[in-house]
């Protein structure tokens, strides 16, 4: 089943008198516990399709559909509230909260999401022992490593549930063996918890736990399976 959408997606930018199409017709679709990989040169657009998709832009044209639920983008009042339930962001520089610890960053999010008290702390712990941090919840990022920070970016992502999960460059920040124990952890989790994971990449290891790699190219999306 199709969890995540975009159907002819196009996206023009305006800067004085200069338009710019990043997008020209963009279709893909991920299922329920699939590990697609986007992948395309600097300025090809996939951040920008990953942040239509993720509901945090809206397209000039085309359709997009999150969990089943088609995005109306002239109903700005709803995307936050379809970003919050059915996505989990994982991004290249962590975004963390300098100040809060590993738990407090994911109870933080939670909170977000509407899910307090003793819920969210047994949320918490349940996805910080799921990306192998349950000894780590009382560390500040900066007394953490920089895959034990993006664990915790993971777990942020995780909680709650959310059925599709979007990474934009996760291991860029990260050194080889770390990058591959970080992907590791993705392939685990979308396959165990479902999750239909969408991986915007330069990285040639993402191709290792991907089910099909993406090429987008002149704003147009092409694809391949990989093999077994």
């Amino acid at each position: 089943m199709h969890v995540l959408e975009a159907h002819d997606v196009t996206k023009t930018f305006t800067e004085g008198r200069q338009t710019v199409e990043v997008l020209r017709g963009a279709t893909l679709a991920v299922e329920e516990g699939e590990i697609v990989a986007l992948e395309g040169p600097s300025g090809s657009g996939k951040t920008t399709l990953l942040s239509i998709l993720g509901c945090i832009l809206t397209p000039s044209s085309g359709r997009v559909v999150v969990a089943g639920e088609t995005v109306d983008p002239e109903d700005q009042d709803r995307l936050p509230g379809i970003r919050r339930s059915r996505i989990g962001f994982v991004f290249q520089q962590f975004n963390l909260f300098p100040a809060l610890s590993a738990r407090e960053n994911v109870e933080y999010a939670l909170q977000i999401k509407g899910m307090r008290g003793a819920a969210a702390k047994e949320e918490t712990s349940r996805v910080l022992e799921a990306v192998g941090l349950t000894d780590r919840g009382s560390f500040l990022p900066r007394d953490l490593s920089g895959g034990q920070k993006q664990r915790v970016a993971i777990a942020r992502a995780l909680a709650a549930s959310p059925p599709i999960l979007l990474a934009d460059e996760p291991t860029a920040n990260l050194d080889s063996k770390v990058g591959v124990q970080i992907l590791e952890l993705f392939r685990d989790l979308a396959r165990r918890e479902k999750r239909a994971l969408l991986i915007v990449t330069h990285d040639p290891k993402v191709r290792a736990i991907a089910d099909r790699v993406l090429t987008i190219a002149d704003g147009f999306v092409s694809g391949q399976a990989v093999a077994a």
